[in-house]
């Protein structure tokens, strides 16, 4: 693969570009807006793929020698410079749909590189950003849209992406102490990591079928969101009574096929889909 598109995780971006895709859905709202929007997203993401690796290049040397920045395909110079062009690319042509969803890009381009310099070695606090990011994405595309209301469906990947981030800590908790991290398993222990994971499962549960009942997704959601909220459930009480790096690492792959699902319920729950049926 070649460097450049390697070094932005062009997965990770796609990852994210369906969050917005599935805003479009739910709006029915397929506009040039829409399509710019995407790649708005898929640019300010890959920006900040780039700029992790720029900052973390130190640790990937010894960790993971294959990428770009340590394997000497791309010089520390020209990541930097690749990744600030992705921020402001993106960020002038959210510009071009309207003021807002260029403010959002502009503040996700600063905050993705707040992150990668120093907020995620934070105990907590890179969990949540991480979790804001993802949520982000559905504002995005809900502002885009103008259909404000719709962002509602961000904040059960929210707290779906908080208990992973923080189950995949308490999995990699032992190669983060050698490198000298502060995660939250390493400065308060699997065992409270494991008790904030549940709660935040906990809270997505609660909340996860408001966006039926306010109108955003229709009855077809429940069904396929149930399947959802039980194997997060399952996860939360797995995680609470068995906190070990093993059980850890078998959640964090059941969180993710969890979030999966809540993604398909959004899909399958859209109005727009119902009306063509």
């Amino acid at each position: 693969m070649n460097a450049y598109l390697e070094i932005i995780r062009p997965g990770n971006a796609v990852m994210t570009v369906i969050a917005v895709l599935l805003v479009i859905l739910i709006s029915g709202n397929f506009t040039l807006n829409s399509l710019l929007a995407c790649i708005v997203v898929f640019m300010v993401i890959g920006g900040g793929n780039a700029i992790n690796d720029y900052f973390d290049h130190k640790i990937d040397a010894i960790n993971k020698p294959k990428r770009p920045i340590p394997s000497g395909r791309i010089s520390l110079k020209a990541a930097r410079i690749y990744a600030l062009t992705l921020f402001v690319i993106g960020t002038i042509i959210a510009y071009i749909i309207e003021l807002l969803p260029g403010l959002i890009a502009l503040f996700a381009s600063i905050m993705l590189t707040l992150y990668a310099y120093n907020l995620k070695k934070m105990p907590l606090i890179g969990n949540i950003v991480v979790s804001l990011f993802v949520g982000l994405a559905f504002v995005f595309g809900a502002v885009v849209v103008n259909e404000p209301l719709i962002s509602i469906v961000a904040i059960s990947p929210f707290f779906i992406t908080m208990m992973r981030e923080i189950v995949k800590d308490m999995e990699d908790v032992e190669g983060d102490k050698k490198e000298g991290a502060k995660t939250l398993p390493i400065i308060y222990g699997s065992k409270s990591s494991a008790i904030i994971a549940a709660v935040s499962m906990i809270l997505c549960v609660v909340i996860s079928p408001i966006p039926f009942f306010i109108g955003v997704l229709t009855i077809f959601y429940l069904p396929v969101l149930f399947i959802g909220d039980m194997i997060f459930v399952l996860c939360g009480i797995s995680i609470i009574r068995d906190h070990s790096i093993e059980n850890a690492i078998k959640v964090s792959k059941r969180v993710k096929i969890g979030m999966l699902i809540i993604l398909v319920s959004y899909a399958v729950g859209s109005p727009f889909l119902m009306s063509l049926i």
